[in-house]
């Protein structure tokens, strides 16, 4: 073989490495905003103001087609809310018997929020934190629209998407 011959990488070779790179690619976008990560499972604490996200089970499914219940009421604490993933929202209940409801898709990059805890819906990726009461940005957040409401019902101890 000539010096020329040795220098250039075979196409089969070149083939592997385009294909090892977008595959790496793949992986780093989908590992940001995935609603599948692991920053968006289970994070959170249930009572004292949290909340948690439920991805699978519980309603969230059911979630998705209006008039089916979403949650019980009492699985959303005074001063805190929970995630319903899989339903794209966020219900929380800033006062005894007040709920109100937004999306869980952050303003700032679009990744979903992954838990209400301290008063504040809470996005991951970038720590925006938003109002459980109105959802808009609190200050320090690199958020600076709000999440957009949710329309829900609630009957009974039922919680439903409208």
């Amino acid at each position: 073989m000539t010096a020329s011959q040795e220098s250039v990488p075979s196409p089969a070779r070149r083939t592997v490495v385009a294909a090892v790179g977008a595959v790496g690619v793949a992986a780093a976008l989908s590992a940001c905003g995935s609603s599948g990560d692991a920053s968006s499972k289970g994070k959170g604490s249930e009572g004292g103001g949290g909340g948690k996200t439920d991805t699978a089970g519980s309603g969230a499914a059911a979630g998705k087609e209006k008039g089916k219940p979403l949650t019980r009421t009492a699985d959303i604490p005074v001063g805190g809310g929970k995630v319903f993933g899989d339903a794209g929202v966020v219900v929380t209940q800033p006062k005894k018997g007040e709920f109100k409801a937004f999306t869980n898709i952050c303003t700032h990059r679009q990744c979903p929020v992954s838990a209400v805890e301290g008063g504040t819906i809470n996005c991951p990726c970038h720590h925006s934190k938003f109002s459980i009461e109105d959802g808009s940005p609190q200050p320090g957040s690199p958020a600076t629209q709000p999440l957009a409401a949710k329309q829900i019902t609630v009957s009974g101890d039922s919680v439903e998407l409208a």
